[in-house]
């Protein structure tokens, strides 16, 4: 989310709830803009977030691994639904995931072709505390879909998680994603059985306000 893996990337992915709080007033809503307890952020509002500079999103092929999938750019975006007084927990719905310049050391892999990250929407929750959880729809799954080109050819890897858990924060307005374990469902045998998601993206920002301030969670 080895090389496959990165579709749970992908997946993984898609959820992007946000940050955790800080002191706030007591009035503040959950999620905030320019502030830790600032203005609250809108029902509707578009949140986005791109790679923590300097990182990159990875799908490893063991937990902690290094064989898998590397990405040097991936973004974010959900619509937030529910943003309620602090504490408490916001609601958003995760619509985009995207990934580019992704490579993989997998031997006889020699080309990441696409990753797409399937079923979207799904229903991230961000709770004050700064745990943010991407579900699917009731009976569903995350699922991503990774192409990949082979010394044997094309191949097609489909890898599903019961849900993803993030953490978020306040210092430097971060959402990560630590070895987020997706398992394949479909694919050649070359795929790999597993993938670990690894991924952080800030700062995190209401792209539906001018100027895209910082989002904090209170």
């Amino acid at each position: 989310m080895r090389r496959y893996s990165l579709s749970a990337l992908a997946t993984a992915l898609t959820a992007l709830a946000f940050l955790p709080a800080t002191a706030a007033s007591a009035d503040s809503a959950v999620l905030t803009y320019g502030s830790a307890g600032g203005n609250a952020v809108s029902g509707g509002d578009v949140l986005t977030g791109s790679l923590a500079s300097g990182t990159k999103a990875t799908l490893a092929t063991s937990s902690g691994g290094t064989s898998g999938i590397t990405c040097t750019g991936s973004t974010l975006s959900a619509t937030v639904t529910d943003n309620p007084a602090a504490p408490g927990t916001a609601t958003e719905s995760a619509t985009s995931q995207t990934f580019s310049g992704c490579t993989s050391n997998v031997f006889g892999v020699t080309r990441v072709q696409s990753i797409t990250v399937n079923g979207l929407p799904y229903t991230t929750s961000a709770g004050s505390d700064g745990t943010v959880t991407v579900s699917p729809a009731s009976g569903g799954a995350i699922q991503t879909t990774v192409v990949l080109s082979t010394l044997l050819g094309s191949i097609t890897c489909v890898y599903q998680a019961p849900s993803l858990s993030a953490v978020s924060s306040n210092s430097g307005n971060s959402l990560t994603f630590s070895n987020q374990a997706f398992t394949k469902v479909s694919g050649s045998a070359l795929c790999a059985a597993n993938g670990y998601f690894t991924a952080a993206y800030a700062p995190v920002v209401d792209s539906s306000v001018s100027g895209a301030p910082a989002v904090y969670t209170n």
